[in-house]
């Protein structure tokens, strides 16, 4: 594949992953706050979506694309900032694959409020939680990666 082509992709693949996760957690967290079960559940049912089509098919596609493009640009893996970039993408997924289950829970709970006529529950309080935790260090883990693939140096390492 084209080398060219294969780093247009990855940049654009990048773009789809980083802005779904903004763009979801955005919606979600800031429609839980309404309270309003019936909102609350249509926002995390398209959340849910989104993340399916955009997130799981980039989270694949970003380490596959990255490891073929430092082969064809010989970068070694060591290379401290795409060493380090690595840890930091699977930290992101670490994150990523209980929060896609949370997700779905949240959904659910506020579906089901939302089918009886009933407030959220105080459980989708604390999934919320969970989620919003999980997502600080996926968030940080990103933007930590797209300073590492401009400056293609790390700050905090000195070798």
């Amino acid at each position: 594949m084209d080398l060219i082509l294969v780093k247009y992709l990855h940049i654009l693949s990048s773009t789809l992953l980083f802005g779904t996760g903004i763009g979801t957690a955005f919606y979600l967290f800031f429609t839980s706050r309404t309270r309003d079960a019936r909102l609350v559940a249509a926002v995390a049912r398209l959340v849910v979506i989104a993340d399916w089509i955009f997130t799981a098919t980039t989270i694949v596609f970003q380490p596959a694309s990255g490891l073929y493009l430092a082969h064809r640009m010989g970068v070694p893996l060591a290379t401290p900032w795409l060493f380090w970039s690595l840890v930091l993408f699977v930290i992101a997924a670490a994150c990523w694959l209980p929060v896609m289950w949370l997700q779905m829970r949240l959904r659910d709970i506020a579906k089901a409020a939302a089918e009886q006529g009933t407030e959220l529950p105080p459980r989708y309080a604390a999934h919320l939680g969970a989620w919003t935790a999980l997502g600080v260090p996926a968030l940080l883990s990103f933007l930590a990666i797209f300073y590492l693939m401009v400056a293609k140096q790390v700050p905090w390492f000195d070798g």
